[in-house]
């Protein structure tokens, strides 16, 4: 039996890992990108073809799954697993950006944060113990700890308030998952550092959390709008706070070059859901930087989006047929395009762990950096 979870480094590179976590339902190399899966499906792919794309895990939603199709209806379907046909590990986000996203329909109190269904307007608590319940019912591989994550904007004095209730959230989301018998005991829960860009609420949240005890460590509360070099700025000190001999998970994050600079400063594992929706909307991602399949300018551009990648869609069919079928809004446009940009991201994070293992990363990563900015996918 593969153990509940080891995370491995086999090479560094400056602050850059590369690595394996093992767990039962499979290994997964970082620096390693999740596809996200909202609601139970990566939008406009297969599983199979997620898994063909090179990704190792996916990202599910509490929030979303738990008010559709419900947390119990999965479980009483096998759960989320055999629901919707993928095999290898996922991680299921607590719900806690939804609460700040959802603002409007939400009220935080110590107990949870009570809130309005976007869908349907009826009204639900969530806490810590129900967020961590409704993940083993999921049956999360990796589960994440409840927190209140609040603007970067917000004055000191909310800040602090909100890390510190997510570190008395995290030891309670802790003890639920402690408790929850045979899941516990055969998947992991990872904490989630706050603390806005202050390195001293950095510092008193890591502190916490390592007190507590989690089997990683995400970096929460960036790419809500600070912008990138604020966001590195944090990234200068706060993976550094965290364990050396545990993953580092960038929450949301991110854009191409994001990803770049967050794993020369010591990241492990992220997520977005901008390869997959920019993919609905016209836009692929290439090596000399992202194009818009709408222009006018492809309609007869022969080549495939972009030369170097090594995926079916490249191989198979030019821009100009997809900014065809991006322009007349048919749903294989959004299909393909879902499909290259999710190659392309972990096509991305393999070349990201090569180089590290090489250590090669500074001229990767500076080369990669001057043609995407430079290109503008021409």
């Amino acid at each position: 039996m593969p153990p509940r979870f080891a995370f491995t480094i086999a090479a560094t590179d400056g602050r850059a890992r590369t690595g394996t976590i093992q767990m039962q339902r499979g290994l997964i190399r970082t620096p390693a990108f999740m596809p996200v899966g909202t609601a139970a499906t990566v939008k406009a792919m297969k599983p199979a073809d997620v898994a063909a794309s090179g990704a190792d895990i996916i990202l599910g939603n509490t929030y979303h799954l738990m008010l559709r199709p419900g947390a119990e209806r999965v479980a009483r379907l096998g759960g989320l697993h055999a629901f919707m046909g993928w095999d290898r590990p996922i991680l299921t986000d607590s719900g806690g950006y939804q609460v700040m996203s959802l603002a409007d329909l939400t009220k935080r109190s110590e107990e949870g944060v009570s809130f309005k269904s976007h869908l349907d307007g009826t009204r639900h608590l969530l806490s810590p113990e129900r967020s961590i319940e409704i993940q083993r019912l999921l049956g999360s591989n990796i589960v994440m700890a409840f927190d209140e994550l609040v603007p970067t904007t917000s004055t000191r004095e909310v800040q602090a308030a909100a890390m510190e209730r997510s570190m008395r959230w995290a030891k309670r989301s802790r003890d639920a998952f402690d408790a929850g018998g045979e899941h516990g005991a055969n998947n992991a829960i990872f904490g989630i550092q706050q603390g806005a860009l202050d390195e001293g609420f950095r510092k008193a949240s890591a502190d916490a959390l390592i007190d507590i005890g989690f089997d990683g460590y995400a970096v929460g509360g960036l790419a809500v709008g600070e912008g990138q070099a604020a966001m590195f700025g944090c990234l200068d000190f706060a993976p550094a706070q965290l364990p050396a001999d545990k993953p580092r998970y960038l929450m949301g994050v991110g854009k191409p070059d994001d990803i770049v600079g967050a794993v020369e400063r010591g990241i492990d594992m992220f997520d977005c859901v901008m390869p997959t929706r920019s993919g609905r909307t016209g836009q692929a991602f290439t090596r000399t930087g992202p194009i818009n399949l709408r222009n006018a300018k492809f309609g007869e551009d022969q080549g495939p989006l972009d030369p170097a990648c090594d995926c079916p869609v490249c191989a198979t069919w030019s821009r100009a047929y997809i900014h065809h079928l991006v322009r007349a809004g048919e749903i294989l446009g959004a299909m393909l395009m879902t499909e290259h940009n999710i190659r392309f991201y972990e096509a991305l994070m393999a070349d990201l762990r090569g180089a590290i293992a090489a250590g090669e990363l500074t001229p990767f990563a500076d080369a990669f950096r001057a043609r995407y900015h430079r290109g503008k996918g021409e």
